[in-house]
């Protein structure tokens, strides 16, 4: 990977994404799944907090208020098998460093735990790319959503997509992902998102279908 070429700036937005060393799985059932969801929203603080204590307290863990400031806000994740996409924007100088240095700690000890393997989980350092245009941006949105796609067509992208009942149907399903929040579901994992800072580019949730029913209409030109 090249050296980033910029800062992470407050008030800028940057998608942020990485994989499985080797492009190994790094989600290997629905635990290890949900364990780095509820790793975005605990390690959004500058408090360091004992997870595994919070863990053996069975409390439902979305539901702690956490203490100190958040380095970033999610605007939007998707989880997929081997890697994942966050939309971020720091709200403290190295906010996004910090956050992903906690995240992929976290994550990593966790997962080599359970696992009983050594060695780093990632693939280096995570990768970025600065949205440098309101256009750009709203793209993101839609491109981070709609990866899980890949997983029942992986070439929807070349030939159109088959099915598209069927596929809007699996991303309303796909639960490792903020896509549900878009179509207004209210859920524990909603509390991972700080969406009053980034743009409002679907003001109901019927724009936001007919956004996703026109990129499900796309088709990469011959």
């Amino acid at each position: 990977m090249s050296q980033r070429k910029y800062n992470f700036v407050p008030g800028e937005f940057y998608h942020i994404y990485n994989r499985g060393t080797d492009k190994r799985t790094i989600f290997l059932d629905v635990t290890d799944y949900q364990r780095f969801q509820v790793l975005l929203y605990l390690v959004n603080s500058t408090q360091n907090i004992n997870i595994r204590d919070l863990l053996k307290t069975k409390k439902n863990l979305y539901e702690i208020t956490l203490e100190g400031e958040p380095p970033v806000a999610i605007g939007a994740y998707c989880l997929m098998p081997n890697h994942f996409h966050l939309l971020l924007t720091p709200l403290v100088d190295e906010g996004i460093s910090l956050f992903m240095q906690k995240l992929a700690t976290s994550y990593s000890m966790y997962f080599n735990k359970k696992y009983e393997r050594t060695g780093s989980l990632f693939q280096g350092k995570f990768r970025s790319e600065l949205a440098t245009d309101d256009r750009y941006l709203k793209y993101l949105f839609s491109y981070i959503h709609l990866n899980p796609v890949k997983l029942i067509q992986s070439d929807w992208k070349e030939r159109g997509i088959t099915d598209c009942n069927k596929t809007q149907r699996y991303l309303e399903q796909y639960d490792y992902s903020s896509y549900l929040e878009i179509t207004g579901k209210v859920r524990p994992e909603s509390m991972i998102l700080d969406k009053h800072l980034f743009p409002v580019y679907f003001k109901n949730i019927e724009v936001a279908m007919e956004e996703v029913k026109e990129w499900l209409s796309f088709k990469t030109q011959p």
